[in-house]
């Protein structure tokens, strides 16, 4: 049997339980608009859009070492910012987690980190998903997920600004499976053989 190693696409050795600002990007399964559509440049959520919504302000209840800033359920991801305010005291676990060094390892959870934190909201909004239809569905989340560190202040504002100007600017966004559409189909009428 031949395993494949996943690559990680965290800072090696970085401690993701420091205090600090995080943005966070997570992607549907397949990138399917599963939680509404975008009118007039304002996200109007279906009712898979709200469970997800309600699950991202729950994660302060989860983690109460976080406050969350700006975010917003898109059609087919989500953006948001993650603070950490305080680092987390690795002594005895908590639920399944054992505490232990704060660097996350493939297969070994750590307490309070970015991937814990992301890793227990994916799971919360497909559990509730779930539980709405009465079925299990197929996956909602992609496996993985964008995270960045965000550095300083001015990094914040500018993140903060693009977190807030996305759903202004989906009719343009190559995850817009809509647009995507439309170029080809402009491509396509362009260069057209007759």
């Amino acid at each position: 049997m031949i395993y494949h190693k996943r690559k990680s696409i965290r800072l090696p050795n970085y401690d993701y339980s420091q205090p600090g600002a995080y943005f966070i990007t997570i992607c549907t399964y397949n990138r399917q608009c599963l939680f509404g559509q975008i009118e007039n440049g304002q996200m109007r959520l279906n009712d898979f859009g709200k469970i997800a919504q309600q699950c991202w302000l729950e994660i302060p209840q989860h983690f109460p070492h976080t406050t969350l800033d700006e975010y917003v359920i898109m059609p087919n991801h989500v953006h948001g910012i993650i603070v950490i305010n305080e680092s987390v005291i690795t002594v005895g676990a908590r639920h399944v987690v054992p505490l232990q060094q704060n660097i996350e390892q493939f297969g070994k959870p750590t307490r309070g980190t970015i991937p814990t934190i992301i890793r227990s909201f994916k799971s919360a909004t497909t559990k509730r998903i779930n539980q709405y239809q009465n079925i299990h569905v197929n996956p909602i989340w992609q496996r993985n997920y964008y995270e960045h560190i965000i550095r300083d202040e001015q990094g914040l504002q500018r993140i903060r600004q693009y977190i807030y100007d996305n759903p202004i600017k989906w009719e343009f966004d190559k995850e817009n499976q809509d647009f995507v559409k439309q170029k080809i189909n402009n491509y396509n009428q362009i260069y057209k053989k007759d």
